[in-house]
């Protein structure tokens, strides 16, 4: 009864407000029908075996009135498999709420915080749902305009932890999902400024964070250090963090540079071992252009720069920031198979794009990216061309060829490449689209990946037709031309690829829209691999069934 009373004038004084403010909000709903395949070994685990199917679902709402804003997400996971693939995970609650007061000069958040300091080098609080990040500072942030030109901010809190997520005891009384935050306390100080210097326009700014570690963090780097007797090593409660950055524009100029710094306390090597060290980044992009030409050049030089909420956090846990990729992250279906994530224990990365328009009818690109670890070794090679034509009435062209040279091992780390770590590839493909009119539209694509490591050749093909702004339909398959042919390595126990059947992969595909909601439908059959989103990657197996998507505004 008393929380029916509750609830009765919640929704009372809700609807008094409404009449006076702005209310809004969306949708996300995604659904998954898991269908045993052992063909593609997307089979053997409760998933496939058991549940069938599973589910995600966000829906946010946002309140907006006498400089008010309110914030608040409902998360819903159902045998979802977005946490880790091959499990089912179950939890609902409160994924996210903030309250938020603006006035002259001063705003003042508290609850979930999203924010970024420059680039994202030092510190970033996002959220990716395809990935499942969400990396929430859950406290307080106040920002303020010091003057026209000057811009500070200031937060504290401490990070949301999303392991939680379906883990017994995450769900308190109040039905708040994930409450249990990692327990490290994370400070944080960002100034901008925003300045013109004659015909040069900058955008200074400098950030600083510091992290402390709770006691049983501490207690877990002392007894590392003491099982490696080594007494040169000194756990610390705190680490500091700094960056400078500034972006410098001049007609058809621009450049971004942007160096960070943080002192030296225990972080995981790439080998999973507990080492001290500062860690050092510098970034930087340089880009031009004018009427028929663009160029860009970017390159960063990484150093020991992991930043999480403590040493134990591997993988997608804890994640304090985010570093710039450096290579052009490909949307082609085969070239996307083998994207280079971003490194933050050691990389050398440079990347030099080049635009060509001669005309209003024809386009050329051409893309060299160069990326290995401070010691040499190689991790990544791109030399891509490609060209764009719609000079004939209704046809569009595309095509172009990638090669790419790109160790799997170091940014995979399957057992089953550690002997053929880098995969060599040459991928011609094109793309063309017929224009029936205005709204309705053909395209046809087709993509062919020549290697003799990991899975071997592909084939790829797509048709699509598109009804604007309703209708997309699509159908797709993706084919091994030719096995691995390093399959009879006598060490190669995990998968004979040489002896392997090779497989379809199809896709079928639809879409419907109308407004602001839009309805997706697709039978899948995917390859395990690398999964990008935001420049942030991670391995996913096999999948094959069926995926359902609803989005919706209001």
């Amino acid at each position: 009864m008393k929380k029916s009373a509750i609830l009765f004038l919640l929704l009372f004084a809700s609807g008094r407000l409404l009449a006076q403010g702005t209310f809004s909000g969306d949708l996300m709903m995604n659904l998954n029908f898991f269908q045993r395949d052992t063909t593609i070994k997307a089979s053997g685990n409760p998933l496939y075996d058991n549940y069938l199917s599973g589910s995600e679902g966000w829906l946010d709402l946002r309140y907006n009135i006498k400089g008010f804003t309110f914030f608040l997400r409902a998360d819903a996971f159902n045998n979802s498999n977005l946490k880790q693939p091959q499990a089912a995970s179950t939890d609902f609650g409160i994924g996210a709420w903030s309250i938020t007061k603006d006035m002259k000069d001063l705003s003042i958040t508290v609850g979930s915080i999203y924010d970024v300091i420059g680039s994202g080098i030092l510190f970033r609080s996002y959220e990716d749902r395809g990935l499942l990040i969400d990396n929430a500072l859950m406290g307080i942030e106040l920002k303020y305009k010091l003057t026209n030109n000057i811009s500070l901010k200031g937060f504290t809190g401490q990070q949301k932890n999303n392991s939680q997520i379906g883990t017994a005891g995450t769900t308190n009384s109040a039905g708040l999902i994930h409450a249990l935050p990692y327990g490290q306390v994370i400070r944080g100080f960002n100034a901008e400024g925003d300045f013109n210097v004659g015909k040069v326009h900058i955008l200074p700014g400098v950030g600083v964070i510091n992290r402390t570690l709770t006691n049983d963090d501490y207690n877990a780097e002392v007894l590392k250090v003491v099982a490696k007797k080594d007494t040169n090593d000194a756990p610390v409660f705190n680490m500091y963090a700094f960056s400078l950055y500034n972006t410098l524009t001049y007609k058809n100029f621009s450049w971004y540079v942007e160096g960070a710094y943080k002192t030296k306390e225990g972080i995981n090597d790439p080998n999973a071992s507990l080492v001290f060290k500062p860690g050092n980044v510098e970034y930087t992009s340089i880009n031009y252009g004018k009427k028929g030409i663009a160029l860009s050049l970017t390159g960063k030089r990484t150093e020991a720069f992991v930043m999480r909420t403590s040493p134990g956090q591997q993988v997608l846990e804890g994640m304090l920031n985010w570093q710039p990729v450096v290579a052009v992250l490909r949307p082609e279906r085969l070239m996307s198979r083998y994207t280079p994530a971003s490194q933050d224990y050691s990389e050398m990365a440079g990347t030099a794009n080049l635009n060509l328009a001669p005309n209003d009818l024809t386009n050329f690109t051409i893309t060299y990216s160069h990326i290995n670890t401070l010691d040499n070794d190689k991790l990544y090679r791109e030399l891509y061309v490609d060209g764009f034509y719609q000079g004939i009435k209704s046809w569009i062209i595309q095509g172009g060829v990638q090669y790419l040279e790109y160790n799997i091992y170091a940014y995979q780390g399957e057992a089953r490449n550690r002997y053929y770590p880098v995969v060599y590839a040459i991928t011609p493909f094109a793309e063309i689209t017929y224009r029936l009119s205005e709204k309705k539209s053909f395209r046809a694509e087709v993509q062919y990946m020549n290697t003799q490591q990991d899975y071997g050749s592909w084939i790829f093909a797509l048709l699509e037709y598109d009804i604007a702004p309703k209708w997309s339909i699509s159908f797709s398959d993706m084919y091994n031309v030719a096995k691995n042919k390093n399959g009879d390595n006598p060490y190669s126990d995990d998968v004979n690829f040489a002896t392997e059947k090779p497989n379809n992969y199809y896709n079928m595909y639809v879409s419907y829209s109308k407004g602001a909601n839009r309805f997706s439908l697709a039978y899948v059959k995917q390859v395990d691999g690398i999964n990008c989103s935001g420049g942030v990657c991670r391995y996913e197996p096999a999948f094959s069934g069926v995926k359902a998507t609803i989005t919706s505004s209001f």
